[in-house]
């Protein structure tokens, strides 16, 4: 099979790359910059020196490059996926968009949130969360890949969302990321005497994420689900550690909590649960497709605690979109994302 990557020369970019190149049923096809092109990719990314020296080339002749790939990864901020799909719409090439341009399924709720127009709205998508979504991912010819925070986010909290076993208005995430989910692109607040030896939270109460988290947690519980979410930036290159907080129902023991996520998760290889009271890190997960997760029952307060934690760039963007594909394709959902977490 062959696959092309739009927007080749940012971080989830290159970790496609990287992927892929362990992918024993995938063929690079052509990776395209506009800000490089002509450019070797292992000029921009030393690492892949020998590995792939191929040049950037502009995305241009979009058709072309469509009908020679069967899947097509779109790495580029919002905005610019629609754009390309409506182009290419008329023909059979599967789509992966690792941008926010479909991931709702009501595209007012994208116009009210990222404040730009959909082009394409009626286009039939599937929301790119493998665990809770794969019947829907296996059919589809769009797939919106979920967002790095969300993943995190709503992984932690579906079984107890789905399971009615908490309050829907009662639920609190706070979500720290490394700066690779900046971005490769210099920003002032990312600068390392910016940045290095500090901790911050940013976009509280209007961070683009919290409308996707509330849509799949309303679709697990068929409830009206509303949350607050604030994100934190730290100075660590890649990795996010999500702590999500709810309020019990009443009657809720431990055990049924213990129960939900044994149900839900037990048959996911991604997902590895912890169990209560343990403690995910992001060091664990680093590098690969995983997913930890842990809980902590709070019988003072009635509210249980959950702690998730993936790298942002694999499980948060790069490996999802190979995941999805694997499904998509009727491949092997492991196939080139088998991997040992790096350590330290």
């Amino acid at each position: 099979m062959k696959a092309s990557i739009v927007g080749a020369s940012g971080y989830a970019g290159e970790e496609l790359i990287r992927l892929l190149h362990g992918h024993p049923n995938i063929e690079i096809a052509y990776m395209t910059s506009e800000r490089h092109t002509g450019e070797r990719i292992s000029k921009l990314y030393p690492h892949l020196k020998n590995i792939y020296d191929s040049e950037l080339i502009s995305l241009g002749d979009v058709r072309r490059i469509a009908e020679d790939s069967d899947v097509i990864f779109i790495a580029l901020p919002h905005g610019h996926a629609m754009k390309i799909v409506k182009e290419v719409s008329d023909l059979p090439v599967r789509i992966i968009d690792l941008g926010a341009d479909y991931r709702f399924a009501d595209t007012a709720v994208y116009e009210e949130w990222y404040h730009v127009e959909h082009v394409d709205p009626y286009a039939e998508r599937a929301y790119g969360l493998a665990e809770l979504y794969r019947d829907q991912v296996r059919t589809a010819r769009i797939i919106g890949n979920a967002g790095c925070y969300t993943t995190a986010s709503i992984l932690a909290l579906a079984p107890l969302v789905k399971g009615h076993l908490v309050q829907p208005d009662s639920i609190l995430v706070d979500a720290v990321s490394g700066v690779s989910g900046a971005g490769r692109s210099p920003k002032e607040s990312t600068h390392y005497p910016e940045f290095y030896d500090s901790f911050t939270a940013y976009g509280a109460v209007s961070h683009r994420h919290t409308p996707e988290i509330e849509q799949a947690l309303a679709d697990m519980g068929g409830i009206l689900v509303t949350i607050n979410f604030t994100p934190h930036l730290t100075p660590i290159s890649r990795g996010i550690l999500a702590t999500c907080y709810a309020t019990l129902r009443d009657g809720v023991a431990a055990e049924k909590i213990d129960a939900a996520f044994s149900e839900m998760y037990a048959e996911e290889f991604f997902i590895r649960l912890l169990g209560r009271g343990a403690y995910p890190a992001t060091k664990y997960v680093r590098g690969t497709n995983y997913c930890d997760i842990a809980w902590h029952i709070d019988p003072r307060t009635h509210r249980v605690i959950v702690f998730s934690a993936i790298d942002n760039l694999v499980k948060g963007a790069a490996g999802q979109a190979i995941q999805n594909m694997n499904i998509a394709f009727g491949l092997d959902e492991r196939a080139g994302l088998d991997l040992v977490p790096m350590y330290p």
